[in-house]
């Protein structure tokens, strides 16, 4: 049934594709950056070629050193018509510098509407109007865009990319059919400055790991118009090893636990041939079984790589799906005990609401 409702949805997503509006309301793009890890200038150079009449680009980092800064000069230099600021922001004085980041740039942007997206993240030069189009409808306060995982060259990261692709967005997409968007995921979102300051401002999510879930939930549940866009990004992932990948992965696992657990524990139905295994020990019958339960993960995978991402990674490499499916459901399991964390060289305490703090 699950996978039938991830068909169902990933059929009613497409259904609506807005008009882009390359001469709408200007636009602020507020991208924090810490370090120049692999292919940042390709990433960034993707948001200084939008086909878009008024934006400008605010750039935050914790200090004048950052060998990021260096990207963002030389693409300064490349396109000097393109408004484009620095904000140093210092060092945070709580543990989510993404926040403090941003509460900064927001602080600086000149415009109504804007748009957060993490350094990872790569557009078309169509990105900016496609989301102004889509706030067209004064409905419209928040919008999170889907995104399809490009990996590394790592197995892992080829594994985790497969999941994003075909089970992640999978989930987003069913809950916008079940209960509409109560949500937003963070590597890219656009929002009217005017919401954030009717919750509170930025500041009031810095306690949070998962500050884009929760600011999207509290949206919706203040009467706000969030949506899902029709807009499919980019987003690179690490080619990290087996270790590293883990713990990254196992850190947002408890994240989502701890934001939403009924949602959490619902992921079972997410991952129907890890589901088939045990059922076969149990029933013996386990050609019929596995044949079955393959043709509805096949159909629901199909669905939202194929049909939402148009992925070639999951078109060429199809054969992870199975051994990504058995990987993620061992992953949800370990996510249920634990409340530590490792986010690069430090520790951090997962407390019951999602909020964070930093032991080591």
């Amino acid at each position: 049934m699950y996978c039938i409702l991830t068909v169902v949805a990933a059929l009613r997503y497409r259904a609506v594709r807005p008009e882009p509006l390359e001469n709408g309301p200007p636009i602020s793009v507020l991208k924090p950056l810490w370090g120049a890890e692999g292919f940042l200038e390709t990433n960034l150079r993707s948001f200084f070629t939008q086909r878009y009449s008024a934006f400008e680009i605010l750039f935050a980092v914790r200090d004048a050193t950052d060998p990021a800064l260096r990207v963002v000069e030389k693409l300064r230099t490349e396109f000097p018509a393109q408004p484009c600021r620095v904000v140093v922001t210092g060092e945070p004085p709580y543990a989510n510098a993404k926040v403090f980041s941003l509460v900064q740039m927001i602080a600086a942007a000149q415009y109504e509407l804007f748009v957060m997206s993490d350094s990872d993240v790569r557009v078309t030069p169509d990105m900016l109007a496609r989301l102004a189009g889509e706030f067209e409808d004064g409905n419209v306060d928040l919008l999170t865009c889907p995104y399809r995982a490009v990996p590394g060259a790592s197995l892992w990261s080829a594994l985790e990319a497969v999941g994003l692709n075909t089970e992640f967005l999978g989930g987003l997409l069913v809950a916008r059919l079940v209960e509409g968007v109560k949500f937003a995921v963070g590597p890219a979102i656009a929002a009217r400055k005017s919401l954030i300051e009717d919750l509170g401002g930025f500041g009031r999510f810095k306690e949070y790991l998962a500050e884009d879930f929760v600011l999207g939930k509290i949206a919706a549940q203040s009467g706000y118009g969030v949506g899902l866009s029709s807009y499919v990004i980019e987003h690179h992932i690490g080619s990290h090893g087996f270790g590293e990948n883990f713990r990254h992965r196992l850190r947002w696992a408890r994240s989502t636990r701890r934001s939403r657990p009924s949602g959490y524990a619902g992921q079972l139905f997410t991952y129907p041939l890890a589901l088939a295994i045990p059922a076969c020990l149990a029933v013996g019958d386990w050609v019929a079984i596995l044949a079955v339960t393959a043709l509805f993960r096949v159909a629901a995978a199909w669905a939202v790589a194929g049909h939402v991402l148009h992925d070639p990674l999951t078109r060429t490499r199809w054969w992870l799906v199975p051994i990504q499916d058995i990987l993620g459901f061992l992953i949800w399991i370990a996510g249920f005990f634990g409340n530590k964390i490792q986010w690069l060289d430090r520790t951090y305490r997962l407390l019951p609401d999602g909020r964070f703090e930093r032991i080591l």
